[in-house]
């Protein structure tokens, strides 16, 4: 058996890829509609997160309120305890050893003018003073 090679030259020079400038502007088109969805979910992703920190931040704030409004009562309690007027007559005759006036222990004064009261200040003071 006998072979034969033969060289035949091929010219390509002349071809022309058909559809690049469109195959292009579609990958374009494609890559800009890929980019849209992934800025879309990533603004989601953001808004769910933000979301979720603002929750759980609120809930501390509810917590912290409720933890104030139970104080309040509490210290609001023990005002009126504190001012109950038994627990300062008690406090006043225990402690302080204060009794009931008797009748001449009472002196009533009357009430002076303004007048009165200017010239009494200005005059108790020494001559050397001013």
């Amino acid at each position: 058996m006998v072979e034969f090679y033969t060289v035949k030259k091929i010219d390509n020079s002349r071809l022309v890829r058909r559809g690049t400038a469109g195959c292009m502007r579609r990958f374009g088109g494609q890559l800009t509609l890929v980019f849209v969805i992934a800025l879309g979910l990533l603004a989601y992703a953001w808004q769910r997160y933000d979301c979720l920190e603002m929750s759980y931040r609120l809930e501390k704030v509810d917590q912290s309120e409720s933890r104030v409004a139970e104080l309040n009562r509490e210290l609001k309690l023990e005002l009126a305890t504190l001012r109950s007027p038994t627990r300062i007559d008690l406090l006043a005759r225990n402690q302080l050893g204060m009794t009931v006036p008797q009748p001449g222990q009472i002196v009533q004064t009357e009430p002076q003018s303004a007048g009165e009261m200017a010239d009494a200040r200005t005059s108790s003071y020494p001559a050397n003073f001013r």
